[in-house]
């Protein structure tokens, strides 16, 4: 099984940055990739980044350019920098790997 453990969510003003973290246990995120997602209440979950096995990114268009993944691999944990953040970023993010076993996710919500 799984676990993952995702922190450094707050509220935040528009404009501002919020560095969420998400610590795995289980899988190694060295051989995994990792995907950021999202969901905002009323609304489906959405993909939002993901960072491979070889550290290699991608990003949803609605965060290119404002967001970016990164990972420790001695921790096991990948990281989101969110930059310029936006009304719309407000949502509950999660890791996961393979949409399984889900973590509690950490609550972003931007507003002045």
């Amino acid at each position: 099984q799984v676990q993952y453990v995702e922190s450094g969510g707050g509220l935040v003003q528009p404009g501002g940055t919020l560095r969420l973290s998400c610590a795995v246990s289980g899988r190694l995120v060295s051989q995994n990739a990792v995907v950021w997602y999202r969901q905002a209440p009323g609304k489906q979950r959405e993909w939002v980044a993901m960072i491979d096995s070889s550290g290699v990114v991608d990003y949803a268009d609605f965060v290119t350019g404002r967001f970016t993944a990164s990972r420790k691999i001695a921790q096991n944990t990948v990281f989101l920098q969110m930059n310029k953040l936006k009304p719309e970023d407000t949502a509950t993010y999660y890791c996961n790997i393979g949409m399984t076993d889900w973590g509690p996710g950490t609550q972003v919500t931007v507003s002045s």
